[in-house]
């Protein structure tokens, strides 16, 4: 009988002992199926190996062979996916990454929203408020470049960040920049570069949700730090990194997401101070910056920042598009090195047509009149909500009316909560951010974050007031 034959013939009887046995059950050792059945050591490994193949066994090295699950059609049964909570086992979940999972989508869309529904949750812009235009030109004309499909540097391209060194400030070169896919994966790629799992990291109090989401991903635990209208308070920082010994702050001080506030002037030396003799970095996430409703927008602080003390991210899908998937992290000293070696750990280099889009849609004068048009678009869109949520909500409190980003703040009655809110919100045509997103703790107030930028028409910025107006009053307790 030849070795195939042989192989088939015992392929056939271990199948059909096979089908009276129960998953999981262990099946005789190769010694015992040569002896048993008169065939050579190559058929049972063949055997095994077609048996393996078609998932009827399961091999485990040094322990043996192993009847497994049974397979059904599919579309009979649902999935199990039941073997992955042992397979996953050793890797520490914490309570709050399933809140996490659901922050990271705060400022995106997480699901398609229902046939007319204004959208005042996310954090992008409008397609008619993106320099469609001009961002197609660009990548027309990256794409017609010679190189424009060679390897990028690492680091990314010489011109961009060059670009990206100058509008972070006078104190800032080339060398001192290193090109990321935008902001969120910059996020990530700092929480792991900085700090070990397990550590504290020190955030304001609200804060991005997205950030609070990339934290828990990196095993790190937020600890709150309260802010008030003039931005976090430098003796309540300094205190959470005695009590902590926390050694990285993230922070916004520019048009902070999602109160709108801006680090007062006589606080943003103050702040780094604190970081720097606490030993630690501060996270300066200035991704607003181009965000400004025509008022003066402060210099980065990184544009003082001689020791390395502050790492700066900055990124373009805000003021442009989401899919213009650039940004950037301004660092200098040996934690530049360790982001450098991470990128070449992670993905080697951004794409290079991508960058070349970039450089040529910001050495346009196309970039400076969109930024212009946007930021009169954004006043003109802030104020109609602003008023509308006033005119239709007189007790749902407005933090502040923002000078620059993309929403409003505000604080609900105490009869009501944000997830209820935001679900009858929903029910009647208008999404909006619940506020716990935002908190890396228990949230002291219910809050809404509404968004005026990815409203199609700033109409429907007071069409959405009203019906939230509905919403809200069919939460109302009756008598």
């Amino acid at each position: 009988m030849s070795d195939g034959s042989s192989t088939e013939t015992l392929v056939a009887i271990l199948r059909a002992e096979i089908a009276a046995l129960t998953p999981g059950d262990r099946l005789p050792s190769s010694r015992d199926l040569i002896a048993r059945h008169g065939v050579g050591p190559v058929t049972v490994s063949r055997a095994i190996a077609l048996l393996a193949a078609e998932g009827v066994v399961v091999t485990r090295p040094g322990s043996g062979t192993y009847v497994a699950a049974r397979r059904t059609p599919r579309g009979d049964t649902a999935p199990d996916t039941s073997w992955q909570a042992v397979a996953l086992a050793g890797r520490d979940h914490d309570p709050g990454a399933d809140r996490g999972a659901e922050s990271a989508v705060a400022d995106g869309a997480s699901e398609p929203l229902p046939a007319g529904t204004i959208t005042l949750s996310g954090g992008y812009l409008h397609e008619n408020l993106q320099p469609t235009r001009a961002l197609g030109a660009a990548l027309a004309r990256a794409a017609r470049r010679p190189d424009a499909w060679h390897r990028a540097p690492a680091a990314g391209l010489a011109p961009l960040r060059a670009i990206l060194a100058r509008q972070a400030g006078s104190g800032v070169g080339p060398e001192d920049v290193l090109v990321t896919g935008g902001g969120q994966g910059a996020l990530s790629l700092l929480f792991r570069a900085v700090s070990a799992p397990g550590s504290p990291v020190l955030v304001e109090s609200p804060t991005y949700a997205g950030a609070l989401a990339a934290a828990r991903a990196a095993g790190l635990r937020p600890v709150p730090v309260p802010i008030d209208d003039d931005g976090v308070r430098p003796d309540l920082l300094a205190d959470a990194f005695a009590m902590t010994g926390a050694r990285l702050f993230y922070c916004q001080p520019t048009f902070h997401n999602p109160t709108g506030t801006v680090l007062a002037t006589e606080r943003r030396h103050q702040v780094v101070d604190v970081a720097r003799a606490a030993g630690a970095f501060l996270i300066e996430d200035d991704f607003a910056r181009h965000l400004g409703h025509g008022r003066p927008v402060p210099r980065p602080l990184v544009a003082d920042d001689r020791d390395g003390t502050v790492v700066h991210l900055t990124s373009l899908t805000k003021p442009a598009s989401p899919s213009l998937r650039i940004g950037a992290l301004i660092a200098r000293g040996p934690v530049m090195r360790r982001l450098q070696g991470m990128r070449l750990v992670d993905d080697f280099f951004i794409a290079r047509p991508l960058q070349e889009a970039a450089v040529e849609l910001l050495s346009t004068p196309a970039w400076d009149r969109h930024l212009r048009a946007l930021a009169t678009a954004l006043r003109e869109r802030c104020t109609v909500l602003a008023d509308a949520l006033a005119r239709e909500l007189p007790d749902w409190t407005l933090a502040r009316s923002p000078a620059g980003g993309l929403h409003l703040w505000l604080r609900l009655p105490p009869t009501l909560t944000d997830t209820a809110v935001a679900e009858a919100a929903r029910a009647h045509g208008v999404s909006v951010n619940a506020g716990r997103r935002h908190f890396p703790a228990e949230a002291p107030a219910a809050h809404l974050r509404l968004g005026f930028a990815a409203a199609a028409d700033p109409a429907d910025l007071a069409t959405a007031a009203r019906r939230l107006a509905t919403a809200a009053h069919t939460l109302a307790p009756s008598g």
